[in-house]
């Protein structure tokens, strides 16, 4: 095991008694500390400083990872239509729980879909990028939550300041690319690359046309961005897609960014989407032949769940949260016919939120193991 205290002299180097858990081993005890769930081993830390010391150490995380103990959790980032107060939640999918989040330091009056969300599922990290004053300015700020210790804190801001624009993680770095600038029409063709652990941003490719988001995602090492349609939907949607091992761009496929008409979620390496218009199928895209097809099953729960929608994967389903705060599971099946053709459907349940979201709508959400 991985041990937990950063220094194994601390009882000799306090000159007393700095037992974590009195009576008990130190190795008892520290796997007593990990199996404590988020988020309430934040909330251990104020017990002594002795669990404090454990609980913050580097290796606390690295032990949890080893030995399994981090649980995925869905972090959603929402805001309230009557109060316009912003506010992020994470749901326990195993026990329909929810667990609402420190407030994040950004300013009062901070514009949520001009914001982009990233996350780094397995570190436990999760990012929140830019903002937009009242004045229609934009911002590069880069805050940063932990769930090791349930707190946020600012990072080095983006070299650029932008908004509405798209963001992904690559190979444990964040990108963010494209988005609006000083103003309205000013479009942004530059990207960049944040490095966690030296806490840096770098220039990398740009885009051959500044694009304002719509969606984006990930894809292997891919991001792809559409702008979608706009009214009066007389010219196909721009679109383009960052290859990260190469650090180029490319034009997207005809067939992939006018079938692009709704939310994207990746699952299994496949790219789907759920329509925002009638009754929200979802399609799956088919890269040999440039297409999109729908994906069979049960319609989605439209009269449960109302518009507007965010949606992530976690643990081999589709997680899919809609106003105030209600989420749909949706498991993919798949099933090879004779004609060696993939069909694809999928079963929805509902999980109910607590009457005290009823206010909020969702802006995003993201997974993160805890």
């Amino acid at each position: 095991m991985v041990r937990l205290r950063s220094s194994s002299n601390s009882q000799e180097n306090d000159g007393n008694s700095d037992e974590l858990i009195p009576g008990l081993p130190e190795e008892i005890a520290e796997l007593c500390l990990l199996h404590v769930p988020y988020p309430y081993q934040a909330l251990a830390r104020s017990v002594s400083s002795s669990w404090n010391k454990a609980i913050t150490d580097p290796s606390f995380l690295l032990s949890k990872k080893t030995l399994s103990l981090s649980q995925p959790y869905l972090f959603v980032f929402a805001s309230s239509k009557s109060t316009a107060r912003i506010q992020w939640q994470a749901l326990d999918p195993r026990s329909g729980r929810w667990f609402v989040l420190p407030p994040m330091p950004c300013s009062a009056a901070a514009c949520p879909p001009g914001l982009a969300c990233a996350s780094l599922p397995e570190d436990g990290k999760l990012f929140v990028l830019g903002d937009l004053r009242s004045d229609g300015t934009s911002l590069h700020t880069t805050i940063m939550y932990r769930a090791s210790t349930n707190q946020w804190s600012l990072a080095s801001p983006m070299r650029t300041p932008r908004t509405f624009f798209a963001a992904g993680s690559i190979n444990g770095k964040i990108f963010a690319a494209g988005g609006r600038g000083l103003g309205v029409e000013d479009s942004i063709p530059t990207v960049e690359r944040y490095d966690p652990v030296s806490d840096t941003w770098a220039a990398v490719a740009k885009m051959r046309a500044g694009l304002a988001r719509y969606d984006a995602t990930v894809v292997g090492n891919k991001l792809y961005v559409t702008e979608g349609w706009t009214w009066p939907f007389n010219f196909s949607p721009r679109g383009g897609v960052y290859d990260a091992d190469r650090d180029t761009w490319q034009e997207m496929s005809l067939g992939m960014r006018e079938g692009w008409t709704g939310i994207s979620v990746v699952l299994r390496n496949r790219l789907f989407v759920l329509s925002e218009y009638g009754d929200c199928r979802m399609k799956v895209y088919v890269p040999d032949h440039d297409t999109w097809h729908p994906v069979g099953g049960g319609r989605f729960p439209c009269e449960a769940l109302q518009r507007p929608f965010a949606v992530s994967t976690m643990e081999d389903r589709i997680y899919v949260v809609s106003r105030g705060l209600h989420v749909a599971v949706g498991k993919v099946h798949e099933t090879v016919e004779a004609s060696q053709s993939h069909h694809l459907w999928v079963e929805w349940e509902v999980m109910a939120a607590p009457i005290a979201f009823s206010d909020f709508s969702p802006c995003n959400c993201q997974p993160l193991y805890a």
